[in-house]
């Protein structure tokens, strides 16, 4: 049998902390950031966290289940 790969979206989007939470970056800040404030635009630097709803959908995809 041969072994089950990862989804490559998601391999590239998530990253696994060491207690096991689900690392993602913030959307909306890759272009069109003329109209949107200093402030907004630093928020969406920072790195957050999956929701804990989404998380068990993106463990199987990086087959962590």
């Amino acid at each position: 049998m041969p072994k089950m790969k990862t989804k490559s979206s998601a391999k590239k989007r998530f990253q696994v902390t060491g207690s096991g939470k689900i690392k993602r970056k913030h959307a909306f800040k890759s272009h069109i950031l003329t109209k949107k404030s200093k402030k907004r635009k630093l928020a969406l630097t920072h790195s957050g966290l999956v929701h804990q709803s989404d998380e068990k959908s993106v463990k199987q995809q990086l087959r962590l289940i």
